[in-house]
C-alpha cells in the first residue's frame, strides 16, 4: 500500500469508478444466470463481490471514504439476512482496520511533528501499526518513563481527502441506498461532512479524552486511557488491552454479549450527564472489553467486566446534557400523553409549522421505536432492528408517509446518529439491556420531577449483571 492517495483527481477516479463496476457486475451475473446458475446463487455472488470491491476502495482511501463505510457499518444488523451476511465480514474489517502507511512515512511524520529526536521520547516504538483507521493509524510504543502508549499517527494530507471524499460520495448516495433501508444516504454524508472535520484537530481530542478520563477514574464499569503528549497531528495515549467487541460481536458468550451491551448503554447515557461530550463514533472498533481491575484477559465475574473506550475525535458539546426535551418526549409517549407529545416536538421543530399531523398516529408511529424503553429489559435483536427498518422503510405504510413529514432538528442531528449507532451495535450483539434502568438513571426528564436523571448510581449498586441477565433470559 503506498501512502494515503492526496490527489483529487485519483480518490475521485477510484470513487468513481464504483457505479461503473457495479453496473459490470451485473452484466456478469446475467451472464451467470445465461449459463444456467439459479437467480439466488447468482445474486449472492453478486453481493459478495459488490462488497468486497465497495469496502476494498473505502479502506484503500481511508479518509472519509472510509469514515463513511464505519458509519454504514453499524447499520449492518438492519440488511435483510439474505444481504447482511455477503456484507457482515466486509463491513466487519472495515471497523477496525485498513491498509497502513509505508514505515518511512510513519517515520517521517513523526520528525516532522515531534522533533528530529522524536526517538528519544520512546523506550520501544513498534513500526508495524497496531491499528489503521479513517485519518490515522496507531503504533504501539513505551514512553520514555516506562508507560505503555498507543501513538496515533494522522495521515498526511488526510484533511484533504476527507473532505474531498464526502464531497465526491455523495454524487453516488442513490447506489449507496440499499445499504440502509430506510435511510436516505445525502443527508448521512452531509452531516459526516459537517461534523467529522473537527476530528483532524488532535488538540480538540485531546481535550475531550482527558475530560473523560478525568470524570471516569476509578470508574467500575468505563475505562478511558490517559492522554500523555499531543503535539499537532500526533497524540499519544496510555494503552489499554481488552477484547476488541468486534470480536465479542462475532464469537463472544452471551455473558459478555449482555455485559458489553449494559455499558455501551450506560456509557451512552451517563457520558453527556458527566461530562457535558458525547461520544459521537459509537463503531465497535472504539471499544474493548476488559476484565475487572487485577483480573487476567478473559478471567473474573463477567459482571465485573469494564468497557474501554477510545477515540474522542467526533464529540457533541452538551454542556447541560442531553436535552431534557429528549427525556420528556419518551416519558410522555409511554404514558400514552398524544397531545403533549406532539406539542413538545412541535415546539422544538421536529414537526415544521406547515405540516398538521394527527397526534395519535405520530404516537403510533414512536411506539414501536421506543420499545427497549418500556420494558425492564430488552433484547436487542438484528430481527428486531430490520422490523423497524422494513415498517418505516416501506412506501405503502402510515409509518413511512408520516415519517416523511417529521424533520430532525440541526441539534438534535449528531444525537440522533449516535443513538441509532448504539442501537444498531446493541442489535450486532444480540444483548439483552436494562436500557430503562439507564434511562431513569441519566436521561433528564425521563422521570417526572426536576431531579430526573441526575445519575448516582453504578454497576456497583444499580446493575444486576451480566450474569443475572443470561440466567433470567
Amino acid at each position: 500500500m503506498s501512502d494515503l492517495p492526496r490527489k483529487a483527481v485519483t480518490r475521485t477516479a477510484k470513487l468513481a469508478a464504483l457505479p461503473l463496476s457495479f453496473a459490470g457486475r451485473a452484466t456478469w451475473g446475467l451472464g451467470k444466470r445465461i449459463g444456467g446458475k439459479s437467480a439466488e446463487i447468482v445474486a449472492r455472488e453478486l453481493q459478495q463481490r459488490t462488497a468486497e470491491q465497495l469496502f476494498k476502495v473505502l479502506g484503500e482511501l481511508k479518509g472519509g471514504a472510509m469514515k463513511f463505510g464505519q458509519a454504514l457499518s453499524v447499520f449492518e444488523s438492519a440488511l435483510p439476512e439474505e444481504v447482511a451476511g455477503p456484507y457482515r465480514a466486509a463491513l466487519t474489517r472495515l471497523q477496525d482496520a485498513a491498509p497502513p502507511m509505508p514505515t518511512h512515512t510513519v517515520h517521517e511524520a513523526l520528525a516532522e511533528r515531534l522533533g528530529e529526536d522524536w526517538r528519544e521520547l520512546f523506550l520501544q516504538f513498534e513500526d508495524k501499526p497496531a491499528a489503521a483507521a479513517s485519518i490515522g493509524q496507531v503504533h504501539r510504543a513505551v514512553w520514555h518513563d516506562g508507560r505503555e502508549v498507543a501513538v496515533k499517527v494522522q495521515y498526511p494530507g488526510a484533511g484533504a481527502a476527507l473532505l474531498s471524499d464526502l464531497s465526491q460520495l455523495s454524487r453516488f448516495a442513490r447506489l449507496l441506498g440499499p445499504l440502509i433501508p430506510g435511510m436516505d444516504i445525502k443527508p448521512l454524508i452531509a452531516e459526516l461532512h459537517d461534523r467529522v472535520a473537527e476530528e483532524l484537530d488532535y488538540d480538540l481530542e485531546a481535550r475531550a479524552q482527558r475530560e473523560h478520563a478525568a470524570e471516569f477514574a476509578g470508574d467500575p464499569d468505563v475505562v478511558v486511557p490517559g492522554v500523555v503528549h499531543q503535539a499537532d497531528q500526533v497524540l499519544v495515549t496510555e494503552w489499554i488491552d481488552g477484547t476488541p467487541l468486534a470480536e465479542v460481536i462475532s464469537d463472544g458468550t452471551q455473558e459478555q454479549r449482555d455485559r458489553a451491551g449494559q455499558l455501551l448503554a450506560r456509557f451512552l447515557f451517563s457520558g453527556p450527564a458527566r461530562t457535558g461530550l458525547l461520544h459521537a463514533d459509537p463503531h465497535p472498533g472504539n471499544f474493548r472489553l476488559l476484565p475487572a481491575a487485577g483480573a487476567s484477559e478473559g478471567e473474573g465475574d463477567p459482571a465485573e467486566w469494564r468497557l474501554g473506550v477510545l477515540d474522542f475525535g467526533t464529540v457533541d458539546r452538551l454542556p447541560g446534557g442531553l436535552p431534557r426535551t429528549i427525556g420528556d418526549s419518551l416519558r410522555m409517549t409511554l404514558e400514552g400523553e398524544a397531545d403533549a407529545v406532539y406539542g413538545v416536538l412541535c415546539e422544538e421543530g421536529f414537526v415544521k409549522e406547515s405540516v398538521d399531523l394527527d397526534p395519535d398516529a405520530v404516537l403510533e408511529y414512536l411506539l414501536p421505536i421506543i420499545e427497549p424503553a418500556e420494558a425492564d429489559r430488552f433484547t436487542f435483536t438484528r430481527g428486531w432492528m430490520r422490523t423497524q427498518a422494513a415498517r418505516i422503510a416501506d412506501p405503502r405504510s402510515p409509518a413511512h408517509q408520516l415519517g416523511k413529514q417529521l424533520n430532525l432538528p440541526p441539534a438534535y442531528l449528531l444525537i440522533h446518529r449516535v443513538t441509532l449507532s448504539t442501537i444498531g451495535v446493541l442489535c450486532q450483539l444480540n444483548a439483552t439491556v436494562r436500557l430503562r434502568h439507564e434511562l431513569e438513571s441519566w436521561l433528564p426528564g425521563f422521570l417526572a420531577g426536576p431531579e430526573s436523571g441526575t445519575g448516582t448510581e453504578t454497576s456497583a449498586d444499580a446493575d444486576t449483571g451480566a450474569g443475572d441477565v443470561a440466567a433470567e433470559v
